[in-house]
């Protein structure tokens, strides 16, 4: 046994690629060694860099259940792994129905005038015309095409760099993302860097202004969380927001503009927050309420299996929390983002609005940064 060999055996943290591909690149491992069986502990993190390093897979180790998945997807094989059919990957759309995938160069929804062969839309963002593509839409017949969580869904990073050692196992890669394929103003590099310690999981994605115009970006982060008991009716968030954003319904999920506090099935916003029950959730929430340190927590508790997990939304520059859970699955999304939905929409925003765009000149850069802890909940 070589030297090298020897001190990845004996490190508690390593950083390595897998024999599974995505995209047609090697899927990489972020790997900590079980400190100890009776405490709640993130394990691993599987990565897609061939897939805009969407963070597909977390296991984690529970006391009494040992490890388990903590996010809502497939096992993935030896060989290359297709997310689904390649008709329903428009736009890399399968990247985001799994795992937790990265959201650039906007979260969410964005509305537009249809193309007559109803592939792309034509928008205005931060003052430019745009043509984005119509990627997603409602269940209900008749609903309008939109524009859905952004340009990188199945991109592939390049200059990929892993390390591992005795108090942290990283990754780190860029995204040369230009102007996104001729769909967004400037031009944009993307630098990742994800992190697992003892204290969790982190996740940075830092955008760079590299054009010679004004970079609009929006970021975020799409991932869905399980239960590990299984029993979604008893498990409750803590959402760290005064107010949600009220939708014309919850097939199109496009906002009106209004708001409204968190009462009822949205009472999140307390100590112990508010059971799930049989509600269904497609809200966005606002308005967050950030601690001493700065950070805005939001909580997801399983109590039946002595769960807690903590979602840190760090960056001051995110300024919602959008949650998706459907009562017949056995998950939750809690996704921090920076923008709001159809954040450049002015019937339905005000020129006094934030609706979380940041504007980057020539040269500026602005980075999304993000974490995840495991609590025992009292």
């Amino acid at each position: 046994m070589t030297s090298t060999e020897s001190n990845k055996r004996t490190q508690s943290f390593s950083a390595e690629k897998t024999s599974s591909t995505v995209g047609g690149v090697e899927t990489i491992q972020l790997r900590s060694k079980l400190k100890d069986p009776q405490k709640l502990q993130i394990l691993s993190a599987e990565i897609l860099p061939g897939r805009g390093m969407n963070v597909f897979k977390i296991r984690g180790h529970v006391p009494g259940k040992g490890e388990v998945d903590l996010l809502h997807s497939r096992d993935l094989g030896p060989g290359e792994n297709k997310l689904g059919p390649a008709e329903e990957d428009f736009n890399g759309n399968l990247a985001f129905k799994e795992g937790g995938a990265i959201l650039v160069p906007f979260a969410n929804r964005i509305r537009g005038q249809l193309s007559k062969d109803g592939q792309t839309l034509t928008t205005t963002v931060a003052g430019k015309k745009v043509q984005l593509p119509a990627n997603w839409k409602g269940k209900k017949p008749g609903a309008e095409k939109h524009a859905m969580h952004g340009l990188i869904l199945d991109s592939k990073v390049g200059d990929l760099k892993l390390t591992g050692g005795e108090s942290e196992a990283a990754a780190q890669a860029t995204l040369e993302a230009g102007d996104f394929g001729g769909h967004w103003p400037s031009k944009t590099r993307l630098n990742f860097q994800y992190s697992l310690k003892d204290a969790g999981l982190t996740i940075k994605v830092t955008a760079t202004n590299v054009g010679q115009e004004q970079l609009p970006i929006g970021i975020g982060w799409h991932p869905y969380f399980n239960f590990p008991s299984g029993d979604r009716r008893q498990a409750r968030l803590v959402i760290p927001a005064k107010t949600r954003l009220l939708v014309n319904n919850y097939d199109d999920v496009f906002p009106t503009g209004g708001r409204e506090g968190l009462e009822g099935p949205y009472a999140f916003y307390s100590f112990k927050g508010a059971a799930l029950l049989g509600n269904f959730l497609d809200d966005c929430f606002t308005d967050l309420v950030r601690g001493a340190d700065g950070v805005a927590n939001a909580e997801i508790l399983d109590p039946a299996a002595r769960f807690g997990l903590r979602i840190r939304a760090v960056s001051p520059q995110i300024k919602a929390f959008q949650v998706y859970a459907p009562p017949e699955k056995n998950f939750v999304a809690v996704e921090p983002q920076f923008n709001l939905a159809d954040p450049y929409n002015k019937k339905i925003w005000k020129a006094t609005d934030d609706t979380g765009m940041v504007l980057l000149k020539p040269g500026e850069s602005v980075t999304y940064e993000g974490a995840l802890e495991l609590f025992s909940p009292s």
